[in-house]
């Protein structure tokens, strides 16, 4: 299927590894514009040498609002115009929901969910000058159920709540906002991979009691919904939040 991706400006946050790597490799592979944005300079470099040198890099914060706001000048500096946001830069932290600090629950809000409300705010602003775009939010099915670290859990459900609100305002302005859900995704950076090595029985148990389709998800798995998404082909799609998961997801909408 041709997403008619070619030549249109992305930008992926968190896009040096893991998912938002493979969410890059699915654009380039469509001839779109990539641009990804991340704090570590050395994996940026990687990434971009991985990908082919066809994409723009910039190193930033995206914890800090400064930077954030810095860091969107200079994409609309180099590439005047943006198309399509991805928004997947995330982490998790703590633990139980009394055992874990104040200034965790401000960490994980700040890096999950108010980056992307932000960078989404800076993006809409652009495309609203150029007529439209599309805007997608990588959450995770955490989001939408209990499940997770606490601080991780909430920021998500945060996320999910903002697209829905987000994508009502500003859909008669052409621009489309939604959100992917992930399910237990394995990559070569990400804790199931750690864990999976620490604890091969018990990980093996897990994906079979918990995971229908009997494994895990991969990066690219996500990368290809995200793709669609961003496209006209998904049009019609305003404000949803899209599972994707071989069936881990207990709810049944």
């Amino acid at each position: 299927m041709d997403l008619k991706l070619e030549g249109k400006k992305v930008l992926i946050t968190g896009g040096s590894k893991g998912i938002g790597k493979a969410i890059a490799g699915v654009f380039v592979s469509e001839g779109a514009d990539v641009s990804i944005a991340a704090r570590g300079v050395q994996a940026l470099k990687a990434t971009k040498e991985e990908l082919g040198g066809a994409i723009s890099i910039f190193e930033v914060d995206l914890a800090r609002a400064d930077e954030r706001e810095a860091f969107m000048q200079s994409f609309i500096e180099e590439k005047g115009a943006i198309d399509i946001l991805v928004n997947n830069a995330g982490g998790s932290n703590g633990g139980k929901a009394m055992a874990t600090e104040m200034d965790l629950f401000y960490e994980a809000m700040e890096l999950n969910y108010f980056s992307a409300v932000h960078v989404s705010k800076l993006a809409v602003e652009q495309m609203k000058r150029s007529g439209g775009g599309a805007i997608v939010n990588i959450t995770s099915v955490f989001g939408r159920e209990s499940g997770g670290k606490v601080t991780y859990n909430n920021a998500k459900a945060a996320l999910i709540s903002f697209t829905k609100s987000l994508a009502d305002e500003v859909i008669a302005d052409g621009i489309r906002v939604n959100s992917v859900a992930p399910g237990s995704i394995l990559h070569e950076t990400g804790n199931w991979k750690k864990r999976l090595e620490e604890n091969p029985e018990a990980i093996q148990q897990f994906v079979q009691n918990e995971i229908p389709a009997g494994r895990f998800g991969t990066a690219e798995e996500v990368a290809n919904v995200v793709a669609f998404l961003a496209s006209e082909k998904a049009s019609w799609m305003v404000g949803t939040s899209v599972n994707v998961d071989g069936g881990q997801s207990r709810m049944n909408f």
